[in-house]
């Protein structure tokens, strides 16, 4: 193991976009009984300062790793697309006026059911993009991994949107009792 390992080489996991939750959280769990900083207590200050680094270091590519949305942005920065999301903020006109409407549907929501069903139609609008950046992170890698990389960037900023929009639907949800 070495510290600048990419995640996926860390966890013994292929770079894929599709990845078995378990095995992500049984990796973690080995990697932390090795590199849990009470296991150095004896050991000295430098070597709790290493292991409390790589403890770090695991912890991090845990959360980038079990999460499928920061999981495909990783994904994509380990095969040369940045997602330049404070650079690049165009987005396809279909889905900017998708973002418009549903800000109207949240803004005119009377009650709970108008959230609900709102929620669920995002719901399923996320599920859609990400197996479409499964496919393209997975299947289409196989091809022409370039292109469908930079393809599942510029869906991943979609993504992005959306759960900052999930966000203002679970505050709204919230104040509505739920």
């Amino acid at each position: 193991m070495k510290l600048d390992d990419d995640d996926f080489s860390l966890f013994g996991l292929p770079q894929r976009q599709t990845q078995d939750r378990a095995a992500i959280d049984a990796s973690w769990k080995a990697l932390q009984a090795q590199v849990h900083p009470d296991r150095f207590a004896a050991q000295g200050a430098a070597a709790q300062r290493l292991s409390a680094q790589w403890a770090m270091r695991v912890n991090e590519a845990h959360q980038r790793l079990r999460d499928p949305l920061k999981r495909a942005a990783y994904l994509c920065e380990l095969r040369g697309v940045p997602l330049q999301i404070h650079e690049n903020t165009r987005m396809p006109t279909a889905f900017l006026m998708e973002q418009m409407a549903w800000r109207e549907a949240l803004d005119e929501a009377q009650g709970l059911a108008e959230v609900e069903a709102l929620d669920a139609e995002v719901a399923t609008r996320e599920h859609e993009l990400l197996a479409e950046v499964q496919r393209l992170l997975d299947a289409d890698a196989d091809t022409d991994m370039a292109a469908a990389t930079a393809a599942a960037a510029q869906q991943v900023r979609a993504l992005m949107f959306i759960h900052r929009f999930r966000s203002d639907l679970d505050r709204r949800l919230e104040a509505l009792g739920q």
